[in-house]
Parts: C-alpha cells; structure tokens; sequence
C-alpha cells in the first residue's frame, strides 16, 4: 500500500470544504486560493483548482466577477453564493461531527480483554 496515495486521497476528500472555507469572509481569485491551500500543507496543484472551481460554480456553490488588474490581465474572483454558504454550514457540521468521531477512535488506548 502507498501511504503518500493515502495521504493525497485524505486531502482531495476535504479539497472543496477548504476551499468553501477560503471563501466564506472574503472573495478570492484563483492563485490567492491556492497560495491559502499551499500555505496550509495541503499540497495542491493549479491542474487540480481550476476543474475544481468550475465544479463547484456549476453546481451553484460559487460565483465569479471579473476585475481589473494593476499587474496583468484581468482576475477571475471567486465568492460564495448563497447557497454556499449553506452547503458550508451544512459541512462546519459534518467536519466537526467526522473529526470528533475520529479524534474519539484514534485517541482510545488499546485495551485487551482477556
């Protein structure tokens, strides 16, 4: 088994709850997102975000402007709609009911009944 094809599987299953998450206080574009996800250890590549993002506009999560940029072409900023901001509460539920959960079944000490 490889632990790092582990590893990577982990992260992709929490990749749109973080990203959701970047985006609940402030609108982003695409690099500051994966700046966020690379300064956190979450080791993400711009061939990953960008399928990504388009998933979750397309599924009416996120929406997106253009603006002007003083250093370049303009930028593609993302931001949640409303109904991402309801699928992000929904998930703050979920993630801290699966953290909990797995905080309780990796933390018990190994116990023999004989």
């Amino acid at each position: 088994m490889n632990i790092e094809n582990t590893k990577a599987q982990m992260r992709k299953g929490v990749l749109e709850y973080c990203i959701l998450s970047i985006l609940q206080n402030n609108d982003k574009y695409a690099s500051e997102i994966l700046d966020t996800l690379k300064d956190a250890k979450m080791l993400v590549v711009e061939g990953t975000i960008y399928p990504l993002l388009t998933r979750l506009k397309n599924a009416g999560l996120l929406n997106y402007r253009w603006e002007e940029s003083t250093s370049g072409p303009p930028r593609k900023y993302y931001t949640l709609t409303n109904t991402g901001k309801l699928f992000l509460e929904e998930l703050n539920v979920t993630w801290n009911e699966l953290r909990s959960a797995v905080n309780l079944v990796t933390s018990q000490k190994n116990t023999s009944h004989e």
